[in-house]
């Protein structure tokens, strides 16, 4: 099985979640289950507008699409709304998105970039994943 590398997943950040109305979801957990909005912002990068809600020490982070050749868009499109990706917490997003390049997992990202909350990212692919699209976040 090769090396094997210990503690590089710190925590659970967010789980990323695409939906096509932004107030109706923050609507949904705002009012179900009292969640606190922590922010909201357009991420031009992406094509999305987010909205963050705490939950203890990770979020729920909403997605939703603006433009019709994002990501997002593409995903609602074929899928339908739903959990898009998951957000993992480490200490170093080029070092484990380096090592993912190493061991030829597929990659989305090259290098690691700007993310939202002032955080560095990077996604690795869901075929490398078993099926789920895994985003790298540097706090």
């Amino acid at each position: 099985m090769g090396e094997q590398h210990h503690g590089l997943l710190t925590e659970i950040d967010h789980i990323g979640i695409a939906v096509r109305d932004l107030d109706a979801a923050i609507g949904f957990y705002a009012g179900l289950f009292g969640a606190e909005l922590v922010q909201r912002e357009r991420i031009e990068s992406d094509g999305v507008d987010e909205a963050l809600i705490r939950v203890a020490d990770s979020y729920i982070q909403l997605v939703c699409p603006f433009r019709e050749d994002s990501p997002a868009a593409k995903f609602i499109a074929k899928r339908g709304e739903g959990v898009h990706h998951v957000g993992y917490r480490v200490e170093s997003c080029a070092e484990v998105l380096k090592l993912a390049q190493e061991m030829g997992y597929e990659t989305v990202d090259k290098v690691p970039r700007p993310g939202s909350r002032d955080t560095t990212v990077a996604f690795i692919h869901p075929k490398a994943a078993f099926g789920t699209l895994i985003e790298l976040v540097e706090e």
